[in-house]
């Protein structure tokens, strides 16, 4: 009962003082909202490129030739694209078929396939009339099809036939589709394409049209590259290559990505023992996913941090509104302890008073974060995400700022002597 009167006198002074109320909680709504905004936009980002990682294959795993650390620091260039090195590995140290068939036969119950994606066989240009678009050639295994799906919106994929007779068959983006042949993607189909390089000119009939889900073309300078595919085995036809600097593994349902990594990874290693340059390396999208969400939580929550200053800074104004509040009602602090209350009755409705103040804050504070976080996000073209755990948080942080900043007011009514009190003018 005593806690129901509380809160009803301090809606009661506060609706008595409308505009200072409001400004006192302005420090509270600003650091609130700030703080579910980041979060909620930390959130989104974080479940958006988790999402992303599992529709790519969580559980696949890359594995590729690194040249050892001694190596590295002896490195004149020091460059490297995508963790595979440009020096001091030779083709004597490539990965060969031979490797990954009794890597496959090795770990039977592990793997599902093995997705390769051979050197290219170069970037060049198609030419219709007038125009001229680049291209990069790229041969693909049916693995690479398994562990990278690819969406066709015309014509058909590669099938076992066309690995098998290296047939001079490409797959190309629908955007090139329709700059060369028409608007319709399925007039592509059937249809030959000849693509000339530095070194040779190349003719591939299109199986089929697949869709750029990313929406985005490679650019060099001021000229767009398309992306054409090839069975990998015409591609190592034309480039007379079959061995591989890094492959990718499928693997089987219910596996556990870290222990086929280390497995793999071992396996591997067996042949490179006695070799002193260059070792194997892997990693699995699981690990990428994590150490991504970890850093971005971690950055989230630096910002959320630097954010809640506000919230002390809002604490401090609550502190002072209500050492105003105190003074204001010194009269009636006197009344209310001549008529018998304790110390601990005045104590506790001055800080429930500050808990209302801040209580208030909070919720219109969580109110703006959450629209603020989901326009930052939608904007972001990412799903708007707030966690419950984060706006109970948010509220219970507010409960406690009006326990802190509001404890000491409240104690200084409560020590006031009566006599003194009703003596105030």
């Amino acid at each position: 009962m005593l806690l129901a009167e509380n809160i009803r006198m301090a809606f009661t002074s506060l609706l008595a003082n409308k505009s200072r109320a409001l400004l006192t909680m302005l420090g509270i709504i600003i650091g609130i909202a700030s703080v579910i905004a980041i979060m909620t936009v930390g959130n989104s980002l974080s479940s958006s490129v988790s999402s992303e990682m599992q529709s790519v294959g969580a559980n696949n795993i890359s594995v590729y030739l690194d040249v050892r650390e001694a190596e590295k620091d002896d490195r004149e260039d020091g460059v490297s694209f995508g963790g595979l090195p440009t020096g001091k590995i030779t083709e004597d140290d490539f990965i060969t078929a031979e490797m990954l068939q009794e890597l496959v036969r090795e770990y039977p119950d592990l793997i599902e396939t093995i997705s390769l994606n051979g050197a290219q066989i170069g970037s060049g240009a198609i030419e219709q009339g007038k125009k001229t678009f680049a291209v990069s050639v790229e041969g693909i295994s049916s693995g690479y099809l398994e562990a990278n799906p690819i969406h066709i919106v015309a014509g058909q994929s590669f099938g076992e036939r066309e690995f098998e007779e290296a047939r001079r068959v490409c797959l190309i983006e629908d955007k090139l589709a329709k700059k060369l042949f028409g608007e319709d993607p399925a007039q592509a189909i059937g249809r030959t394409v000849t693509v000339k390089t530095y070194d040779r000119v190349l003719e591939f009939g299109v199986s089929g049209v697949y869709e750029n889900a990313q929406g985005q073309v490679f650019s060099f300078g001021s000229e767009a590259s398309y992306t054409c595919y090839v069975p990998l085995s015409a591609s190592n036809e034309i480039t007379h290559n079959k061995s591989y600097t890094h492959f990718d593994v499928v693997t089987k349902l219910g596996v556990d990505a870290n222990d086929a990594t280390r497995k793999i990874k071992e396996f591997m290693n067996g042949y490179y023992r006695t070799n002193d340059r260059v070792t194997v390396d892997a990693f699995n999208m699981k690990d990428v996913a994590g150490s991504l969400e970890k850093m971005m939580s971690s950055i989230t929550m630096g910002i959320s941090i630097i954010a809640g200053i506000a919230l002390l800074v809002g604490g401090i104004g609550v502190m002072n509104i209500m050492l105003v509040s105190v003074t204001e009602r010194t009269r009636e602090i006197g009344t209310r302890k001549a008529l018998g209350a304790t110390n601990a009755s005045i104590r506790i409705q001055f800080i429930t008073e500050s808990m209302i103040i801040c209580l208030i804050g909070g919720a219109i504070g969580v109110a703006l974060g959450i629209a603020g976080g989901s326009l930052a996000a939608k904007a972001m073209e990412f799903p708007a995400r707030p966690t419950l755990s984060s706006i109970l948080g948010s509220l219970l942080f507010s409960l406690a700022i009006g326990v802190f900043f509001g404890f000491y007011p409240a104690n200084k009514a409560a020590k006031m002597n009566p006599i003194e009190a009703l003596r105030y003018e």
